[in-house]
């Protein structure tokens, strides 16, 4: 097994290549332009057939490098740099540099094999763009009102209460109230403070309809899930960037920071709080949680009954988020899937030759039987693991699978 490590800059890469023993076998260093790219790729070609690329996560430093792999259709982790750091220190080499930065990189690969894949989701990543412009927008509006908090103060008007001031009601009042006073320096501050908080408001706004509109068209099941509202929904699907990258819903729960971790030796088992992971998608899991207690009736008899037992309301609330993992990843799942076609009518028409439609992900192949309250005309599709192609008859006509190409041709 070939693994290469790559220690991402904003200008250049190191990349190196270790063996299955973590043995360094070949270094390089390419900048972080086109035709170096590229390079790189021609090097890791002319290593073996399928190299196993693990980049460290630097977020927007590694963007294009990541992008690059994984349209080359390169199988590419991410590591994070904790588990980098690790690395390093339980190596033989003293020191910093990317080298030595990239090889340990590599080894962490070598010593996590089930580190999840990256791959690219435009609509994930549309969505992460959205989200955070108006989360910046936001923290924007909020220095824009603490300014302008403390010239009301001088000019005596009496500040909203918090979260008011931030609604375009409140601040067309204040607007009001600061053209009353006597015009000076301090007025003319506070109306264009003003103005400037109700232009990010509304652009927060517009925002925010925009991400609710796609989140309904993309995981419309999230919506449905008490205490998840559209910016919720939409903060889950940017940070996990593909459900399908994660093997189970504890591998998902491991990654949003809710499994719990053990320590414990002997006899008594113990474990604590996970302080690691994605902590962005624990918080709104999080969110998640503390509304559902609040409103959610199921919830309040999982925190009663834990409660109970013995924990703390804040160890039965680290049960319900980890309950919440489970059920978000369910319904990513669900989301991810293609819709199903169960039946399809072929109707009278003999002139079809040949058709084509989406199976899902598995390259099983399908018997075509008929239904029992179908018409003449009507098929189920029904799952079968044979191999090969299999042929049956419905209704005077012959169809046939074939499991690569995953079409079915009709006679």
């Amino acid at each position: 097994m070939l693994v290469v490590g790559i220690d991402p800059h904003k200008h250049s890469h190191t990349a190196v290549a270790v063996d299955h023993n973590g043995r360094s076998l070949a270094q390089i260093t390419v900048g972080n332009t086109v035709p170096e790219l590229i390079r790189l790729l021609d090097w890791g070609r002319q290593l073996g057939d399928s190299p196993r690329w693990a980049v460290e996560d630097c977020r927007h430093v590694a963007g294009a490098l990541l992008r690059a792999l994984i349209a080359a259709g390169q199988a590419v982790v991410l590591i994070p740099p904790k588990l980098m750091a690790q690395s390093r220190a339980s190596g033989r080499s003293p020191g910093k540099s990317d080298p030595i930065d990239a090889l340990a990189v590599a080894r962490a690969a070598l010593r996590e094999p089930r580190l999840p894949e990256a791959h690219l989701d435009p609509d994930a990543l549309t969505i992460k763009l959205l989200l955070d412009h108006r989360e910046s927008l936001v923290a924007e509006r909020t220095r824009t009102l603490n300014r302008l908090h403390w010239h009301l103060h001088d000019l005596g008007i009496d500040y909203p209460a918090r979260q008011v001031a931030s609604r375009l009601i409140a601040l067309v009042r204040l607007r009001d109230q600061v053209v009353q006073r006597p015009p000076g320096i301090r007025t003319e501050i506070a109306l264009e403070l003003i103005d400037r908080a109700a232009e990010l408001t509304r652009r927060a706004n517009e925002l925010e309809r925009r991400i609710t509109n796609r989140i309904e068209q993309l995981a419309p099941e999230l919506l449905q899930l008490p205490g998840c509202a559209g910016l919720t929904a939409a903060k889950i699907i940017a940070e996990t960037a593909g459900v399908t990258r994660f093997r189970s819903s504890a591998a998902f729960a491991m990654h949003a920071g809710t499994a719990p971790i053990p320590v414990w030796t002997g006899n008594r088992t113990r474990v604590r709080l996970n302080r690691g992971g994605n902590r962005q998608l624990n918080t709104a899991l999080h969110r998640i949680a503390v509304t559902q207690v609040r409103m959610h009736p199921p919830a309040k008899t999982l925190i009663e009954r834990r409660i109970q037992q013995g924990n703390s309301k804040t160890e039965a609330l680290r049960v319900l988020r980890r309950h919440l993992a489970d059920i978000v990843y369910h319904h990513l799942r669900h989301a991810a899937q293609p819709a199903p076609c169960r039946r399809l009518d072929i109707g009278d028409s003999r002139g079809l030759r040949y058709f084509r439609f989406c199976l899902v992900a598995e390259p099983f192949t399908r018997d075509l039987t008929p239904s029992r309250s179908s018409t003449p005309n009507d098929f189920d599709t029904r799952s079968s693991r044979t191999q090969g192609h299999r042929r049956t008859s419905t209704q005077g006509m012959k169809f046939e699978l074939d499991p690569l190409p995953r079409t079915i041709r009709v006679w």
